[in-house]
């Protein structure tokens, strides 16, 4: 989990004791790869109550990885999710601050990060959505999936937040897109970045 010294190795492994006494029973069913992007969440956050929230679609996991193992891009929708991706092989991007993109929001008066998938889609985008901060960027990717224009494999939909938050996770949940949600209003970047880190790890220890 990011240690890099005996220091840091020691603390996380005492640390990932201390979380999987915590939440073993409720991540018990889950397949490894699964528990360990939960086992993440909650490292990240000091929280175990996440280990309830996660909800995880049967085919998530392994569309992920098999969009990472072919390196196709992993889109976020703030910098702060960018910066916190790493050692991944393909390309990590945001488009948050593109001159286009802000055009695209003014001209149909849209959020920056809704506009940013929407410029996504309209250069190719292939590859996995990850949204820890921003409904609109959910809302706005699973309508261009459902009218077949966003290629789309997989959705990190985390984003926090009392408005529009809970609402579009559940949507996501309820789609045919594989996707990961926390239930509710908590998420956020370390959420996002928690998960997407752990999928970087499985797939490089395939």
């Amino acid at each position: 989990m990011g240690a890099s010294t005996k220091q840091g190795y020691d603390i996380a492994t005492k640390s990932r004791e201390i979380i999987r006494e915590l939440i073993g029973d409720d991540i018990k069913d889950l397949k490894p790869a699964e528990k360990d992007i939960v086992e993440r969440i909650v490292h990240s956050t000091a929280d175990p109550e996440y280990a309830k929230l996660v909800a995880i679609s049967d085919d998530f996991v392994d569309a992920a990885l098999k969009s990472m193992k072919n390196n196709e891009t992993i889109l976020t929708d703030i910098n702060m999710v960018k910066a916190g991706i790493t050692q991944y092989d393909g390309e990590v991007c945001c488009y948050i601050k593109n001159d286009e993109v802000k055009q695209i929001a003014k001209e149909n008066e849209i959020t920056r990060a809704a506009a940013a998938i929407r410029y996504a889609c309209q250069n190719d985008f292939e590859g996995i959505i990850v949204s820890g901060n921003a409904p609109t960027a959910v809302w706005e990717a699973m309508d261009l999936y459902n009218k077949g224009e966003l290629n789309v494999k997989a959705i990190v939909g985390v984003p926090v937040g009392f408005v529009g938050a809970a609402d579009s996770k559940e949507e996501l949940r309820k789609s045919n897109i594989p996707n990961i949600i926390t239930q509710g209003p908590k998420g956020g970047t370390p959420i996002a970045v928690a998960c997407v880190n752990s999928l970087i790890q499985t797939l490089r220890g395939i």
